[in-house]
Order: C-alpha cells, then structure tokens, then sequence
C-alpha cells in the first residue's frame, strides 16, 4: 500500500512514520483511518489491518512514544459494529490479533506498551479491554491459578 510504503531508488520510506515524525497528525489520523476502513468491490474485501501490522509491527510503540493522540483512532479501526440491530443488539467484530502475536507467531508487547504509557483512557478501549481479557482468560489465568495453588500446599 502506498500510504505504508514508497520506494524511490534503493530506499525506502513510509509516508506514515514520515507524517507522524513530521508533526503532520492529522495527515497520520486520515491515513489511519484509511487503512482502517473496510471496502468491498465485486470480488474481494479491502482492509488494510494485516498491511499495517506486517509493515509496522511496532505500531502501537511509536504511536505511544511519538503520538498517543492517534492511538484512539487506532484502537477504533480495530473494530466493526454491525449497522442492523437485531434485539437490541449489534454485532462486534475485533481485529486484534496482530495486538496478541507478532508476525512469529510469538506473544505481541502491545499491552506492555500500552501500560508504560500510562493512560486510563486508552486501557479502557473496547479493543484493549478485549484482547486483555483473552489473555488473561486464555492464557494467564492458568498460569496464575497453578502459581498460587503452590502457596495453598
């Protein structure tokens, strides 16, 4: 994608590190919210969730250290509400599986960055709440529960 990555000669730059390390965020804010966005043609769907996280695996890094403000932005694109209501219900879907492992398939620092960066708020983001809570329900709680099964005994 071309708001990832343009190639003049031998190097290569991406417009939206460029953008955020230029002051420019609200040029960075519409990229992401175009990445972020879900299109659909005829034969295919359009979602650039997997380019981003493949592009910049650290991601959610640099938007802490360099543009926290973008980070809400982000997490929204990370989650598609359904429009139809059906019993006073709608359907989520999360994207957030390049927040839980990295492109190794090994366990993502995402919610290490996010907590040393310090904000209530972003820990609080439906996205964020989600992915804490299959970590913890999936993989910690085991591991918590037989740690402490060995001070009982």
């Amino acid at each position: 994608m071309e708001l990832l990555n343009i190639t003049v000669g031998t190097q290569s730059i991406s417009p939206f590190y460029w953008a955020i390390e230029s002051g420019s965020l609200v040029t960075a804010q519409a990229m992401i919210n175009d990445l972020l966005t879900i299109r659909a043609d005829r034969e295919n769907y359009y979602y650039g969730y997997d380019d981003l996280f493949s592009r910049h695996p650290e991601v959610i890094q640099r938007l802490c250290a360099d543009a926290a403000n973008l980070l809400w932005p982000l997490l929204d694109g990370l989650i598609w509400r359904s429009r139809v209501a059906v019993a006073g219900q709608r359907r989520v879907n999360y994207y957030v599986k390049h927040l839980m492992q990295d492109g190794e398939g090994k366990m993502n620092k995402a919610m290490e960055w996010l907590s040393d960066n310090k904000d209530p708020k972003i820990i609080c983001h439906p996205a964020v709440v989600m992915f804490a809570d299959v970590f913890w329900g999936q993989l910690a709680n085991r591991y918590f529960l037989l740690g402490s099964l060995y001070f009982l005994f």
